[in-house]
């Protein structure tokens, strides 16, 4: 579990800082790269309805301890105000760091939650993900989300002005 969560976070840096990476922080529009990460508050609506369901732990989803559902919520505030030009840097900026922030607790609640240390005890094991098409969890949405931001990360870098006009 523990290489499977380094190989998501390399991937994830490694595809985001390569020169694809490049293309699409500098060819993709703010706003766009901002917008992606709306993508999460479907996702956590889903794996809440697991947790309900028995198939996941509780303290993965929003009513436990992952609080991943802020980020899709305010990306889909301040995607259409990058877009006005409403959004100021600074604000880009710290809604980026949370949301990697976020991803990245949710990460390590999700590792606690093995059956290897078991941190919420015996009836709150994270075995889920090792069952398809619960894997593609990690192996994808994770990496697309750590990936998204560090994007925009290149993106505010390559010029805070320009950034922010397109």
């Amino acid at each position: 579990m523990a290489l499977a969560m380094v190989a998501v976070v390399c991937a994830a840096f490694g595809s985001s800082l390569s020169s694809a990476g490049k293309f699409l922080a500098t060819g993709l529009s703010l706003t766009a790269l901002v917008g992606f990460q709306v993508f999460r508050l479907p996702l956590e609506l889903v794996m809440h309805e697991a947790a309900v369901a028995g198939v996941m732990p509780p303290q993965m989803t929003f009513t436990g301890w992952n609080f991943d559902i802020v980020t899709g919520l305010t990306a889909g505030v301040l995607a259409p105000l990058v877009a006005l030009g409403r959004a100021p840097r600074w604000l880009v900026l710290a809604w980026n760091v949370m949301g990697l922030g976020l991803v990245l607790v949710v990460m390590t609640i999700g590792f606690v939650s093995t059956p290897m240390i078991g941190a919420f005890g015996d009836r709150a094991l994270n075995t889920w993900i090792a069952y398809f098409p619960f894997v593609w969890l990690p192996a994808v949405m994770v990496a697309a989300a750590i990936a998204g931001h560090v994007l925009v990360f290149r993106r505010l870098a390559a010029g805070a002005s320009e950034a922010l006009r397109r």
